[in-house]
């Protein structure tokens, strides 16, 4: 059974920060490298960092998988677009439908926010996920890159999906 809850700065954020840390090595250390990881991970996902973010507007959700805590969402309410910053899965519990839920989700969110549009960032040598991501409806609308201090930049792709009422 799949369960998405409101992360809470009590209770969530930390586990959080300990699974991005896990995701993050595993998937983005192959495209980025380790040292951009590092920064990366304490820049944004640190437990100081997620409580600045949620106090500029964004949303921290949490997954669960029959009990267990297996991912988490971020999302931020935007003018035209629901902007999908995070939606990440520990590997061991991909194919086991949580990203269809969770994307099922994030576009009831949309629609609760009266907003028509939902639009991410990816990495543009993150290919399995932008094939995940065109194979339920989004459209690549270009290159996005963004100097992200220390030296680093993110080479991205923004994705935007148009929500169905």
């Amino acid at each position: 059974m799949i369960k998405i809850k409101p992360a809470t700065a009590t209770l969530h954020y930390s586990l959080i920060e300990t699974l991005a840390d896990t995701i993050w090595r595993e998937h983005y250390i192959p495209i980025v490298g380790k040292p951009q990881i590092d920064y990366m991970l304490d820049k944004f996902q640190s437990v100081m960092a997620i409580e600045k973010q949620v106090e500029d507007g964004f949303e921290y959700f949490s997954i669960f998988y029959n009990g267990t805590l297996v991912g988490y969402i971020s999302i931020k309410q935007e003018t035209n677009a629901l902007f999908l910053s995070k939606i990440y899965v520990l590997s061991y519990y991909r194919g086991k439908k949580i990203g269809k839920t969770a994307m099922e989700f994030i576009e009831q969110k949309a629609n609760i926010y009266q907003l028509k549009n939902i639009r991410l960032t990816v990495n543009i040598n993150n290919t399995n996920s932008i094939k995940a991501y065109e194979k339920i409806g989004f459209k690549n609308v270009g290159p996005l890159v963004t100097d992200i201090g220390n030296g680093f930049v993110m080479d991205d792709y923004e994705m935007v999906k148009l929500v169905r009422s």
